[in-house]
């Protein structure tokens, strides 16, 4: 009978409030009970009932919000943005205001509250935690949006989190942040898309790390860091350059909005000094420099020349004879004499020269072209000597 009585008062309130429409009707419509699942929407304040805000988002849709989740209680008629947590028995919206929190009481405590709790340890599952005096857990994967790999950072935090699984008989509690902080994000990813520009820079926390990249978040969005615009450097492995949660600053290279979900491309080496650039300064055309081969290509081999400034030897600038492969002249890791014949800035390529260096005589160090297979085989068959014949 008081849960009746309770139903009675809200109608009458909402009724003089809103002006029309029965309460009954109002919850024809509304989701279906029990249902769960958060999102933000505008709503009117359509009475103060008790402990509560009554709210209304539509002719048939009703809510209310804890007078614990206002600093300063609003005013009927106010429109003010809420997030719905679920639907209750009643068939009520149960709210809440974007960045309250409830000082948690074992009393009130209910399946989708959003509460402050205390980590207080850790255990192989995941977080130990305190609500209201009452042991909680919280699963490894609701701690964060991404995995963290050493869950004992989070001792001795309070921090917001969702409930969700009470058992008052058992005295079980499980509690989730993830679901707190994916919903913050969300929250703040429509206002952020509106004010991101390519070339803005931003500071951003590593929340993955790929072998193809990283991604990192920056207050709501998240975006790719792929592996070649975090160095200067080429082919470098991510993981020996970030980790979770780590800070880095990054500047927006590309924003994508043809998808459902945004497609945000940051960079990491923009905002760092290009080698590249400082060492071209140091090389003169003309000049003899010694370098390493570090990887070889049909089209040629290509020299580190220090200081991550690298050069091609072109394959017919290799030998002062036709080559079918680069490998017949010089191999990876070899250190080689070479003229620099072009140094271009604005395409980042520096042109080599072996088989001019060789004829200037400053790489006579060099190798010497790999011998002829049917060389090869006469001289195992009649020795090292002088050949018969005119051969040798």
């Amino acid at each position: 009978m008081a849960k009746q009585s309770f139903n009675e008062d809200l109608e009458s309130e909402i009724f003089a409030a809103i002006g029309d429409g029965s309460f009954a009707e109002m919850l024809d419509e509304t989701p279906q009970k029990g249902s769960s699942g958060r999102s933000t929407r505008a709503g009117v304040i359509a009475a103060l009932h008790g402990r509560n805000v009554l709210v209304e988002f539509g002719p048939r849709e009703q809510g209310f919000c804890p007078k614990s989740h206002f600093e300063e209680l609003p005013q009927v008629g106010d429109s003010l943005e809420f997030i719905v947590e679920r639907v209750d028995q009643d068939g009520m919206l149960v709210l809440s205001r974007k960045g309250a929190i409830q000082k948690a009481t074992w009393d009130s405590l209910e399946t989708g509250h959003v509460i402050e709790a205390n980590c207080t340890g850790t255990n192989k599952g995941g977080l130990e935690m305190e609500v209201a005096g009452h042991k909680a857990f919280m699963p490894a994967g609701q701690v964060a949006i991404h995995h963290l790999p050493d869950l004992d950072i989070m001792i001795g935090q309070k921090m917001a989190c969702e409930v969700m699984e009470l058992d008052r008989r058992a005295n079980r509690i499980v509690l989730s942040r993830k679901r707190v902080l994916f919903a913050e994000r969300e929250a703040a990813k429509g206002e952020m898309l509106e004010t991101l520009t390519v070339g803005d820079t931003h500071d951003a926390t590593i929340t993955s790390v790929q072998p193809y990249g990283a991604f990192a978040d920056i207050g709501g969005l998240e975006g790719l860091i792929h592996k070649s615009e975090m160095t200067w450097e080429r082919d470098v492995d991510p993981a020996k350059l970030v980790a979770v949660g780590d800070q880095v600053k990054i500047q927006i290279l590309d924003i994508d909005l043809t998808n459902d979900q945004p497609k945000i491309a940051f960079g990491m080496k923009q905002l760092m000094e290009d080698p590249f650039v400082s060492s071209m300064a140091a090389i003169e055309e003309g000049e003899m420099v010694t370098g390493t081969v570090t990887r070889l290509a049909d089209f040629g081999a290509f020299v580190d020349l220090g200081s991550g400034t690298e050069g091609l030897i072109h394959i017919s600038e290799l030998a002062d004879h036709r080559i079918k492969s680069p490998k017949d002249v010089v191999k990876e890791k070899q250190v080689v004499t070479v003229k620099v014949l072009s140094v271009d800035a604005a395409t980042r390529r520096i042109a080599l020269s072996l088989k001019q260096a060789l004829q200037s005589g400053e790489g006579d160090d060099a190798p010497l072209r790999e011998e002829d297979k049917a060389m090869k085989k006469l001289r195992e068959k009649f020795g090292s000597g002088p050949l018969k014949g005119g051969i040798g």
